[in-house]
């Protein structure tokens, strides 16, 4: 074992070598001591819980965002070859609203689905480390929508990112790094406005980007019923989740194209069955609830971004924001830890109706539903240990570099120009305190067509086959998202290498 940490850490030094003389990069940042951060091996108390939950540090892995709930959720596959919660994160600041990005300058954070590969990966991060998020993807652009350097980060500070603390981001990153290594050539990120659940999509029913939000929850659909990463496309400014194409080969491969028609495809029946049952039943549900006067979610548009309540209660006239209200029974928070260092220099957001509100009020946006219980528990401590000779997070900085990442991350800071006061519901003129002149709304992403029937057919093998294929994996050049299928073998060290030299 200490033999191959030396052979690993050696490896990796002279990647960093041969990547500072290549890029005319100065030698000192790129030093193995700078990049320390970056090869903290994964905690033993996280490899205890994934050698409890089934799964290989180095399996596949999956990430889902939630702003409502301000939570980041950490997938890994199983050795039955599914997907499991390893560990759900609160995230300690994301800004904008909840829809999609739309355009550079409105301190959004993306919604929509996103691959991340090892040239994304930032151990030179200003905010500790980070990594880029790939926005826009094919759909956004095949809409015009505009922004670059959209990070998951440290540093619990956000112009249109996803901020974590440095504890939180030095775990999130050891779990990525590792499953490059084992082979995976880009892992997914699943974007949310909230947790696509009946109550949530009830609240939220008059949202303009209820369209937008209705097409990306048919990928959490296709995701909670098979427990596997879901093959994305793009057609015809949409999304298209798990397709098959009859008949299609290497000499005549599928296309897909974000501004193009879509051509014909299946998806396998196992999968479009379950979906169509998960939907039906919630659609059943939404209706009831709507019947029932389920209150709809208040907009506040004038509310810059979210924080997770276990973060808020720490700051002094600290806020949610845009996350979940605090309900009653979550006071107890405030005497539980948090996740890392909140720096002194974290903002919060303003304090929004809802929480200010009486604690009946906000009681009363959940007493419709069954699905509506109280909030978990925060995650537990994350627990971070002192740099040691090994993995590749170097490499991963060369890599980087030689696609045209920068060093320091950069986002969005113009902010939107002030617009008419939009008019509240009865219901939140009846319950709410009146609010100062709001901000203009982000506007309503484009709705999106109806998908095409889906053909039974059989449904292709669960467990990703491990395939040799070149460098060029690491950028993949097609709209198609598919980052879970390990492309080398992970039993050498050497081989981890092999497919991304």
């Amino acid at each position: 074992m200490i033999n191959r940490m030396l052979v690993r850490a050696l490896l990796t030094s002279a990647v960093l070598s041969a990547g500072a003389l290549l890029a005319g990069c100065n030698g000192e940042q790129m030093s193995l001591a700078s990049n320390a951060k970056a090869n903290k091996p994964i905690p033993e108390k996280m490899l205890a819980e994934m050698a409890a939950k089934d799964m290989d540090p180095q399996s596949p892995m999956l990430i889902r965002l939630f702003k409502q709930e301000a939570e980041l959720e950490v997938w890994k596959q199983t050795r039955s070859g599914q997907f499991a919660l390893l560990k759900t994160y609160p995230i300690c600041r994301w800004s904008g609203d909840l829809g999609p990005k739309i355009k550079e300058g409105d301190r959004q954070a993306p919604e929509g689905f996103y691959t991340i590969t090892p040239g994304q990966m930032n151990p030179q991060s200003s905010f500790y480390l980070s990594f880029n998020m790939g926005y826009p993807n094919a759909f956004d652009k095949s809409l015009g929508r505009t922004g670059s350097q959209l990070m998951v980060h440290g540093d619990c500070s956000s112009r249109g990112c996803y901020a974590m603390t440095d504890e939180q981001i030095s775990e999130i990153y050891s779990f990525g790094r590792e499953s490059f290594f084992g082979g995976q050539r880009g892992f997914q990120v699943q974007a949310y406005p909230f947790r696509m659940t009946p109550v949530n999509m009830a609240r939220h029913r008059s949202n303009p980007n209820m369209p937008f939000w209705k097409m990306i929850k048919q990928g959490y659909d296709h995701f909670e019923v098979t427990k596997q990463e879901p093959k994305v496309e793009f057609c015809e400014q949409r999304y298209v989740f798990d397709p098959v194409v009859p008949n299609a080969s290497p000499s005549r491969p599928a296309t897909f194209n974000a501004s193009s028609k879509c051509p014909v495809y299946e998806v396998p029946a196992e999968i479009a069955d379950a979906v169509r049952a998960k939907e039906a039943a919630d659609d059943a549900k939404i209706a009831e609830l709507i019947s029932k006067g389920t209150p709809m979610a208040q907009r506040r548009p004038d509310i810059d971004g979210g924080m997770n309540r276990i973060f808020a209660s720490k700051i002094p006239e600290g806020s949610t924001g845009l996350s979940e209200p605090d309900l009653p029974g979550t006071a107890s928070v405030a005497y539980t830890r948090a996740p890392g260092t909140i720096p002194p220099h974290v903002n919060p957001p303003k304090a929004t109706a809802m929480a200010t509100a009486s604690p009946s009020f906000a009681a009363s946006m959940f007493s419709n539903s069954d699905d509506a219980a109280a909030p978990a528990a925060p995650a537990a401590e994350t627990t971070t240990r002192v740099a040691a000779a090994s993995s590749g997070g170097g490499f991963f900085s060369n890599l980087a570099k030689k696609v045209g990442m920068g060093g320091e991350d950069t986002t969005a800071t113009a902010t939107s120009a002030p617009a008419p006061a939009v008019a509240p519901t009865a219901a939140a003129k009846a319950k709410a305190p009146a609010t100062a002149a709001r901000s203009a709304p982000t506007p309503a992403a484009k709705p999106a067509a109806a998908p095409p029937t889906a053909v039974a057919t059989a449904r292709p093998q669960l467990k990703p086959t491990v395939v040799a294929e070149p460098a060029a994996a690491a950028a993949p050049a097609s709209n198609s998202m598919s980052g879970a299928a390990p492309v080398v073998s992970g039993n050498s060290f050497d081989s981890r290498f092999q497919a991304l030299r």
